[in-house]
C-alpha cells in the first residue's frame, strides 16, 4: 500500500482550501471520523461539507478538487443525477493515490437551516460564526432502534413472501435472478432481523454498522457461523442449501425476537411456506 498522508495533514489541507476561498464560509466533518468509537483503518474516509455562497461556479470548474491530491478517480453523483436538479447541493467524491479519499459535500448556505444534525459531526471552521456549536460527537444517530410490531410483521412477512421468488428462480434456473432476490431481498431483510437480536444482547446502546458489518461481534458464534453459510456459489444445490438455512435462522432469530417483545409471529405462515418451498425443490430436482 502507497503511504498515505495522516489525519493531520488531510484535515490541515481541506481546512486551508477552504481558508483561502472566500466562497466556503464553513466546514463540518460528518461520519466515522468523528466517532469515538469506529475502528481507524486506512479506508475512512473523509466526509466533509463545505457551506459555500454559490454552488455553481465550483460545479462549472471543477479544477480546483486538484488541490487535495492526485486523484485516482473521482465521482459526482448529483452530475449522474442530472444536476442542478438540486441547485443547492453538490458532491464530489474522491479517492486519491495514496489511497486518502474525501467525500465533500457542497451546501449553499441559504440551505443551513434546513441540514440535519448529525450526532457524528464536528465543527471545523466558521467564519461568520453562523452555526450553532454542536454537541460532542457520539454514535447516538446510528443505534439500532427496537422494532415496533409492525415493522416486525412486515419483515417477516416480507423475507417469506420473497423466499418463494428465490424458489422460483431456482427451479427455473435463472442464475441472476434467485441470486439477486436471494442477496439482495431475502437476506436483507435476515440480516434486519440479526441487527435487531443484537440490539437486544447489547440493550441497544451499541452500533452494529451499516449493513451489519459488526454483526459478529454481538451474536452468538453458532449463529454467525450458519449466517455465514448462506453466503454460497453458483450451484443451485448450494443455493437450496442457503435458501432453507436462511428461513431456518429467520425463525429462529424470530421467535427470539416474538418472545422478548412480545409480538405475534405466524407459525402456520412460516409452516405452510417451507411445505412449499420443499415441494418446488422436489419438483425441481425431478427436471
Amino acid at each position: 500500500m502507497i503511504k498515505q498522508r495522516n489525519e493531520k495533514n488531510m484535515l490541515s489541507l481541506i481546512l486551508q482550501a477552504a481558508k483561502n476561498d472566500e466562497r466556503v464560509r464553513a466546514v463540518i466533518m460528518n461520519g466515522s471520523r468523528t466517532s469515538p468509537n469506529a475502528n481507524k483503518d486506512i479506508f475512512q474516509d473523509y466526509d466533509i461539507v463545505y457551506l459555500v455562497t454559490d454552488v455553481e461556479s465550483f460545479v462549472n470548474d471543477p479544477t480546483w478538487i486538484y488541490q487535495f491530491g492526485d486523484i485516482l478517480i473521482r465521482q459526482t453523483p448529483d452530475k449522474m443525477d442530472k444536476w442542478p436538479k438540486c441547485k443547492h447541493k453538490y458532491a464530489y467524491l474522491m479517492l486519491f493515490q495514496d489511497g486518502n479519499r474525501i467525500d465533500l459535500t457542497l451546501l449553499h448556505l441559504s440551505r443551513l437551516s434546513t441540514m440535519p444534525r448529525d450526532s457524528q459531526s464536528i465543527l471545523l471552521l466558521d467564519k461568520d460564526n453562523l452555526i450553532k456549536p454542536f454537541d460532542p460527537p457520539s454514535d447516538t444517530d446510528y443505534l439500532p432502534k427496537p422494532p415496533t410490531e409492525e415493522e416486525f410483521y412486515n419483515c417477516c412477512n416480507e423475507l417469506l413472501w420473497v423466499s418463494t421468488y428465490v424458489a422460483k428462480g431456482i427451479w427455473r434456473r435463472e442464475l441472476t435472478y434467485a441470486k439477486h432476490v436471494s442477496e439482495q431481498g431475502l437476506k436483507e431483510e435476515l440480516i434486519k432481523l440479526l441487527i435487531w437480536y443484537a440490539g437486544l444482547k447489547t440493550n441497544y446502546q451499541v452500533t452494529i454498522g451499516k449493513f451489519g458489518k459488526y454483526l459478529e461481534k454481538y451474536i452468538e458464534p453458532e449463529i454467525w457461523s450458519k449466517f455465514t453459510k448462506t453466503y454460497v456459489n453458483a450451484d443451485y444445490e448450494n443455493m437450496w442449501i442457503a435458501l432453507f438455512l436462511m428461513c431456518e435462522l429467520f425463525s429462529n432469530i424470530s421467535l427470539k425476537l416474538s418472545h422478548h417483545f412480545g409480538y405475534a409471529f405466524n407459525n402456520k405462515e412460516f409452516d405452510n411456506v417451507i411445505e412449499y418451498l420443499h415441494a418446488i425443490k422436489q419438483d425441481a430436482m425431478k427436471k
